[in-house]
């Protein structure tokens, strides 16, 4: 007897295959074998928006081993991933391979481990059709807006440009950002911070000036700032209240795609798409020493925050064993999960708790093990006790002001003695204040006016917009990555260090979009065409239906705007920088061609100067003294080399600096925590704690 399984990837059929053994077969079909054709619609909107499938180009001869495999198995299981997606994949492989869909042979695994493997094996099902046509309303929607749209948009900006019902929103939600950003007006404030000493302590304490005569401070400008000093110096200092309590700080839930892209941004500075290729090989199955493959983690894409009762049990008994009794909460910990999300799948988790990162990180890659760290760190967090903190805050009066201080200290480090999550700011009050009594008087020991001016919005990095993108319900757990790969792509949106900002031509297509497709770039709208697709997914809805009632408005809006842009075309403007154009003295532009971006003088065709664009480090090259500018490999990683180059060859991994060596003069570079001089013979180098 002969059993066929057929997985996605090559990696899941190699762990697959190890955990069913003799009798079966398990091979990849490499993704889908089956998809819209890219070169028309592929959509019969007359006849109920009837996608018409054909076979994926490049994919003949695979198609063929499957089919013989196929034929000369006695039994043929679909095994592709447990998602709407994966549903999707099964039921094309069966029209392909003349399966029959209501019989009982699609088995689905949340974890590549012998025990996911065999009880999926053991709960075979018939195909999901809701599932099937939940991904198909999807893929028909979304090739409905990206084929009707981007011809107009390449009519009416350029060529090449694309719309999509996810990514047209993200964009103009950076592109709306921007906006803010510019229109913010900042203000001038001021603070009175003082430094105060207790009896007999050495060490001062922060209080910050909080009311005047009973109201709260606001203070404008310098002037107001000298008043209240002026009229501080005559003030004595003393304690009139202090309050003491007991803070329970309780851990992160486990990981669902969303807060895991969002923490390997904050913590690791990996993009999105990083992430997720790391993630989806733990899932898959890694070679691990001594063990063979096997999945390191369940299945990641989720949004649930289920864990099962196994995981639990197997994380208390780790946890007890490692840190002891005291860490552990009074009850198992669980999370309620959001109103919308999909609970087929546990949150992201370690398949076994025991494969401790450090065991394992010699058969991981560098980014596999900063992940799987970061997932085993947080789910065993997930399951520990409470921190406590010994909290004081204080209130001292001075004259007719009052100024607080606050700080804590750790009674019980709990769950932060493995992981604390990380944020983007904090502003949280830390380290222990003096013992401090009331109506004691405290010593000045400096007292101080400080400007400060309010601040506008900040630009959305990869980790806020997966955050705003999720919690305004726009899109899925897979299409967060693909959205941001897609309008960097497009040239949309462009990185400035972790920031995501507008280019020209984002600006431009957003603002075309929202006077001609409003709905298409409302938030709103989006997320409740979200939800009309999750109905479909629960059985609620026809997909059909759906489409129809999108169509509908869509056709009318579509014609709309050809009228109201007809004979029209933009022109994006072109970004200008201060590089002076040698040859007529104009100020060269920023383009994009082939290969990227480049600087081109606006006289063209008068004038047909071209320049790469040169990012300075303010390095001088070791070898040659020319500059060091900032490159990038084949694979996009940064390096730094000579302008000189081919005549001069320097090139490093390090960064320079624009410190210079007290050694013998030449740049200095950072490598991890040392500051060293690449000058050759010179061989000077310090930590990077012991400053200039």
């Amino acid at each position: 007897m002969s059993n066929l399984v057929i997985v996605e990837s090559p990696a899941k059929a190699k762990t697959i295959q190890k955990y069913l053994g003799k009798g079966y077969e398990v091979v990849a079909s490499m993704g889908h074998v089956r998809d819209l054709p890219k070169s028309t619609l592929g959509v019969n909107v007359e006849d109920n928006f009837k996608p018409k499938y054909i076979n994926i180009r490049g994919k003949e001869e695979l198609i063929r081993k499957l089919k013989a495999e196929a034929k000369k198995s006695d039994k043929v299981y679909l095994a592709t991933d447990p998602d709407r997606e994966g549903e999707a994949i099964s039921w094309h492989l069966a029209h392909l391979l003349k399966l029959d869909v209501n019989e009982a042979n699609r088995v689905t695994f949340n974890e590549i481990t012998k025990s996911g493997v065999q009880n999926g094996m053991e709960h075979p099902r018939a195909i999901n059709q809701q599932l099937v046509d939940a991904q198909q309303a999807r893929r028909v929607l979304d090739r409905l807006v990206g084929y009707k749209i981007s011809p107009f948009l390449w009519r009416k900006i350029k060529g090449g440009l694309s719309a999509g019902r996810v990514q047209s929103v993200a964009v103009r939600l950076i592109v709306d950002r921007e906006e803010e950003i510019r229109k913010f007006q900042s203000e001038e404030y001021w603070t009175i911070d003082a430094k105060l000493l207790a009896k007999g302590s050495k060490k001062a304490f922060d209080a910050k000036l909080h009311s005047r005569k009973g109201e709260k401070v606001e203070i404008k400008n310098k002037e107001q700032a000298d008043e209240i000093l002026e009229e501080l110096k005559a003030c004595e200092f003393v304690v009139s209240a202090v309050k003491k309590s007991v803070r329970r700080k309780t851990p992160a839930p486990p990981f669902t795609t969303s807060t895991l892209q969002q923490e390997a941004s904050r913590r690791l500075g990996f993009q999105a798409r990083r992430t997720m290729k790391a993630a989806q090989e733990l899932y898959e199955g890694i070679d691990v020493e001594g063990l063979g493959a096997v999945g390191l983690i369940t299945y990641m894409r989720t949004d649930s925050l289920r864990i099962s009762a196994e995981a639990q049990q197997q994380a208390s008994a780790y946890i007890e064993g490692t840190y002891g009794k005291n860490y552990l909460p009074p009850s198992p910990r669980t999370f309620k999960s959001k109103s919308n999300a999909q609970d087929a799948h546990e949150a992201i988790r370690p398949t076994t708790v025991e494969l401790t990162p450090q065991k394992i990180k010699e058969s991981l890659t560098g980014d596999q093990f900063k992940l799987y760290k970061m997932i085993w760190e947080r789910f065993i967090a997930s399951q520990m006790a409470n921190a406590l903190l010994d909290t004081v805050s204080a209130d001292i009066t001075a004259g007719d002001c009052l100024f607080k201080a606050s700080g804590y200290t750790v009674r019980f480090d709990g769950y932060t003695v493995l992981y604390e999550e990380s944020k983007e700011e904090s502003d949280e009050p830390s380290g222990a204040l003096p013992p401090l009594e009331v109506g004691s008087p405290l010593r000045v020991k400096s007292l101080a006016g400080n400007q400060h001016f309010t601040q506008p919005p900040p630009r959305y990095t990869e980790a806020s917009l997966i955050k705003t993108l999720e919690e305004n319900g726009i899109g899925r757990p897979s299409t967060y990555a693909p959205t941001i790969t897609t309008i960097l792509a497009r040239d949309y949106v462009e990185r400035e260090g972790k920031a995501l900002k507008p280019t020209a031509l984002g600006e431009i297509t957003t603002k075309v979009m929202e006077e001609q497709f409003a709905q298409i770039v409302d938030v709103d709208f989006t997320a409740k065409m979200e939800k009309s697709l999750d109905s479909v997914e629960l059985g609620k809805t026809d997909w059909v239906k759906v489409l129809k009632n999108f169509y509908k408005d869509f056709s009318v809006t579509l014609e709309q705007a050809e009228k109201n842009m007809d004979g029209t075309r933009i022109k994006v403007p072109d970004e200008e920088t201060d590089v002076i154009c040698e040859k007529c003295g104009r100020k060269m532009v920023i383009k994009n061609g082939r290969f990227g971006k480049f600087l081109a003088c606006p006289g063209f065709p008068e004038c047909r100067n071209t320049k790469k664009i040169v990012t300075e480090t303010g390095g001088l090259c070791p070898k040659c003294g020319k500059r060091i500018i900032a490159k990038r490999s084949k694979t996009g990683k940064q390096f730094f080399g000579c302008e000189g180059y081919p005549d001069c060859n320097f090139m490093t991994w390090d960064t320079p600096l624009t410190d210079r060596c007290p050694k013998c003069g030449s740049t200095l570079f950072r490598k991890g925590k040392v500051i060293h001089c690449l000058k050759e013979g010179c061989g000077y180098e310090r930590s990077a704690k012991e400053g200039a």
